[in-house]
């Protein structure tokens, strides 16, 4: 059986992943200052996934101490381990069906730092790394500390408050945690490397996907038209799902929007 490590133990990732993977692979979820500090022995793992991230990292221009991805690197340079990183489809210029192989265009401080990460770790680990470059993921947040804030935060913000937010023609490209957790396992079980984009693969209207969400809301809301027009964007996961053969449908994000909203909302 695989052993993975999983780093980020406060976060709403790790703590998902450990969730679905502990009954399936031999897994720890542990917290980066444990993991740094060598508190578990890395040679009796196959797979380490980082979920960790440094708000600094997030925030400012590229420094080396604050890219965790990059200290795992070089703990592990010399042993037969497996990272798994969690980079950005915002890595790309924006746009439909984005390949791995699409022109790049970072505009963000995150963004710019995640493609410096990418490359310094490609030199370091080599057949070694996974590269994940994933789209936004939905899930519930509740309970976990969180860095970031994703489309769907900002709208179940919005939505509590009775606003919803009018996105004309946009779209982007959704996946659920659920959907995220499958992707996962099935890497660490086929053993792959290499980059793959990790996302529906599909053009999602983001008004119809706040519809699914606001579907048990029961507060009568305002829709507000955005005030400027956010860039559209899609992945093309064809090269990930030929490796894992899931199925990975708009029908089954939005059976999980229903009941992330249902939860939602209720309590």
């Amino acid at each position: 059986m695989d052993k993975t490590i999983i780093i980020g133990k406060r976060g709403f990732l790790g703590n998902s992943l450990y969730k679905y993977l502990r009954g399936k692979t031999n897994c720890r979820l542990i917290s980066f200052n444990d993991f740094k500090n060598n508190k578990i022995k890395i040679k009796n793992y196959s797979h380490i996934i980082n979920c960790s991230i440094d708000l600094n990292y997030i925030k400012k221009k590229y420094d080396e101490k604050f890219d965790n991805d990059l200290k795992i690197s070089r703990l592990i340079k010399g042993i037969k381990v497996k990272l798994i990183i969690l980079s950005s489809r915002k890595i790309y210029k924006s746009g439909p069906n984005l390949k791995e192989n699409s022109n790049l265009n970072p505009k963000s401080n995150y963004s710019k730092n995640k493609l410096i990460t990418e490359r310094k770790l490609s030199k370091i680990l080599k057949s070694k790394l996974v590269i994940l470059r994933v789209s936004n993921i939905i899930g519930d947040k509740s309970k976990t500390k969180n860095l970031h804030s994703t489309f769907v935060d900002a709208f179940f913000r919005s939505a509590k408050k009775g606003i919803i937010f009018n996105n004309k023609a946009q779209y982007k490209d959704f996946i659920s945690i659920e959907k995220f957790n499958e992707i996962m396992f099935q890497i660490i079980k086929r053993d792959l490397n290499g980059i793959y984009n990790v996302s529906i693969g599909r053009k999602i209207n983001t008004n119809s996907l706040i519809k699914w969400l606001n579907h048990y809301n029961i507060k009568n809301c305002k829709v507000k038209n955005i005030k400027k027009d956010q860039q559209s964007f899609y992945l093309n996961n064809n090269k990930l799902m030929k490796k894992i053969r899931i199925k990975n449908s708009v029908s089954d994000l939005k059976k999980y929007c229903l009941k992330l909203s249902k939860n939602s909302f209720s309590s």
